[in-house]
């Protein structure tokens, strides 16, 4: 694409064009998930119709060709987080199944009062799991706490680590606050106690560029689906000689070499991790998904959201009562806000009724709520095919809500 077109972006998600209750869709729930292309759609049609065969399974031509179109896939997240090794690209049904696949297989190397590091702003899905770690193994959780402006305390940080500390693991974006954390600082930190990192980047990598290597991230999640790509399809990047030193995180199909009742034999990576048959058809469509981001731009979508995030954020500012949580310098395109002593549940219902949708509650994130001292919020976030026009909406309907309520 030779320049940013929002309106022609938007011609390639049908979605948007859908009324609710007479008022044109305004779509502001892109933090919990992103709308998908008609290319995407049209890949997953298509291997339906003409490719659909088990990967790896068989000789015949319908199964290379599956098979092919999702290493394919690999070989295109590789590139796309700069990886050395499709080896170190290991296939999920999601961010939360990676790490719990992690917690589960490199927390099989932890001993008990072992600690763990995390942050206040975590994801469910970058606590429970440790905690469940934490009950097989006693495992103790450290949390880093965060400013007024929702950045992490860094000398909060660094006073954590001790010779117990095992592990890292943190959001590159906070799903809540929208706070970019200082990933690539953090990691060295840990390095320099020789304690590797986990990072959930499911917040983080529709909105700019990741590079593993250049973070020397240790282990790095995602999700297809906030990628404008198809739902239960994720991502567990691993760098390969922690991945060699980690069991099997399921038994199954295809991650194993030789199996008998005496023994068993594993796979190489990164199938080692891959038990029983894949969602085949949404990896290979996760290419497509890829390839459409790019094609407009990671740099050219993050600028369009930073824009729509502050006329957005300042003309909210202007309404009676608005309390807006996370406000660090660089955030993604994400407001967490509330209108005065009003409920949350109260106001996402009354802008679904104007066409606006948002995410109302905890967001999975109970800890952080607690901390901010709130049940929870009222979320809207932007993607690349929403507009100023679409903003103006929002507001409009919020200044309404406001009135109506107070």
């Amino acid at each position: 694409m030779d320049k940013f077109d929002v309106n022609l972006i938007r011609k390639d998600f049908p979605i948007l064009e859908r009324q609710l209750y007479g008022h044109p869709l305004v779509y502001l729930d892109n933090t919990a998930t992103s709308q998908t292309p008609s290319c995407v759609v049209d890949a997953i049609e298509k291997m339906y119709y003409h490719s659909k065969a088990n990967v790896h399974r068989g000789v015949h031509t319908l199964s290379q060709e599956a098979t092919d179109l999702q290493e394919a896939t690999r070989e295109r997240v590789r590139g796309f987080i700069n990886a050395k090794s499709t080896q170190e690209i290991i296939f999920t049904r999601g961010t939360t199944e990676a790490i719990n696949l992690v917690a589960s297989s490199y927390g099989d190397l932890l001993e008990n009062g072992d600690e763990i590091i995390l942050t206040v702003m975590e994801h469910h899905a970058n606590i429970v799991p440790w905690q469940l770690l934490g009950r097989r193994k006693r495992i103790i959780l450290r949390v880093v706490p965060i400013n007024a402006l929702g950045e992490l305390d860094m000398t909060a940080y660094r006073s954590l680590f001790n010779e117990r500390t095992k592990l890292v693991a943190v959001c590159h974006v906070s799903n809540v606050l929208g706070t970019v954390n200082p990933i690539k600082e953090m990691i060295a930190e840990a390095h320099a106690n020789g304690v590797p990192v986990l990072v959930d980047g499911a917040q983080a990598v529709s909105h700019m560029c990741v590079d593993v290597q250049d973070l020397d991230a240790d282990f790095y999640v995602f999700s297809s689906h906030k990628m404008y790509g198809p739902s239960g399809v994720g991502v567990l990047y691993g760098k390969k000689y922690l991945l060699d030193m980690m069991p099997p995180y399921q038994g199954g199909g295809e991650m194993i070499g030789h199996v008998s009742f005496d023994h068993t034999t594993f796979a190489e990576l990164p199938f080692k991790f891959e038990a029983g048959t894949p969602d085949f058809i949404g990896i290979a469509a996760f290419k497509q998904a890829i390839d459409y981001m790019t094609g407009v731009g990671v740099e050219r979508i993050a600028e369009h959201e930073h824009q729509l995030l502050e006329y957005t954020t300042e003309r909210m500012m202007e309404i009676p009562g608005m309390r807006i949580f996370g406000n660090a310098p660089g955030k993604c395109a994400v407001i967490s806000f509330l209108i005065g002593k009003e409920h949350h549940y109260d106001i996402g219902m009354l802008l679904d009724k104007l066409g606006v949708a948002v995410r109302t509650g905890h967001h999975c994130a109970q800890p952080l709520m607690t901390y901010l001292g709130i049940e929870g919020t009222v979320r809207a976030s932007f993607a690349m095919y929403n507009t100023q026009e679409e903003a103006d909406r929002f507001i409009a309907a919020l200044r309404r809500i406001s009135t109506m309520l107070g």
